[in-house]
């Protein structure tokens, strides 16, 4: 092997010790997410200065984080750190909503804690919102980390920069991608291997509106795909199982797959 090899593979592991790590990052986060959740935590605490010692902790832990970036400005990272654990509350708020949604548009979800604890639409969607927050701050890739992390658990893909309203209900979730640029309004429900993706996958569009609208109260059932920046699903609309969608549909819309004619409106 070529010593040169060796002092290249050295040169690029100085640059990438530079950035917070995903071990580093997903580790922080379930923290967060246990400490949001008790009923997905493990830890237990004495007293309240044990449980203020632990959101301190946690505060040290992102400082660290944030100390990892390349294109760190150390002055805004208290700036920073505290925009996003400002937030918390809201997130948390918002998250009690979608685990509201999971519990009353699933049947064979007994309780709100089951939710918590078990499934996996809640894991992404919380992985979303908290990483969202980051997006705002330019903290895309740490923001990104978190959707990897995810994703790799749940098989659900959301990008942290779509803009996901409240009482977001995914299904069983395994598949589901929901694209950079997509919009969703409030009390929507998807299933699973629902894409809300793009037309085009060329890179110089990559800064412009490539993925659908969803307006309120929309369904859309397992298989969908919906294409187009374009492309809006109108509110209380149902989108049926493998639609194939490239174009606006209006409000109240029902839309159906037909083996031989394809989709059908009514």
């Amino acid at each position: 092997m070529e010593p040169s090899f060796i002092k290249q593979l050295y040169k690029d592991f100085k640059v990438a010790s530079r950035c917070p790590s995903p071990a580093l990052v997903s580790d922080f986060f379930n923290k967060l997410l246990a400490f949001l959740f008790p009923e997905i935590s493990t830890e237990t605490y004495e007293s309240f200065d044990d449980f203020e010692k632990s959101f301190e902790s946690l505060k040290d832990d992102f400082r660290f984080i944030l100390s990892k970036r390349m294109d760190r400005n150390a002055e805004e990272d208290e700036a920073i750190l505290h925009h996003v654990f400002e937030s918390l509350p809201e997130i948390r708020e918002m998250l009690r909503e979608d685990i509201q949604a999971v519990y009353d548009g699933d049947p064979a979800a007994k309780s709100l804690t089951e939710v918590v604890r078990t499934y996996p639409g809640f894991y992404a969607i919380a992985a979303y919102r908290i990483a969202h927050c980051m997006c705002d701050k330019n903290l895309d890739l740490i923001a990104r980390i978190i959707s990897s992390i995810a994703h790799s658990k749940t098989g659900i893909d959301i990008h942290p920069a779509a803009q996901i309203g409240r009482h977001f209900c995914i299904d069983h979730g395994t598949g589901v991608v929901i694209g950079e640029t997509t919009r969703i309004g409030n009390h929507v429900k998807v299933y699973q291997g629902v894409t809300l993706g793009a037309l085009s996958v060329r890179k110089e569009d990559a800064k412009i509106k490539r993925h659908p609208d969803i307006e309120d109260h929309v369904v859309i059932y397992a298989g969908a795909t919906i294409l187009g920046g374009k492309t809006v699903v109108g509110h209380h609309s149902i989108i049926g199982g493998n639609v194939w969608l490239t174009e606006s549909v209006a409000p109240h819309s029902k839309i159906y797959y037909q083996p031989e004619g394809g989709a059908v409106k009514y």
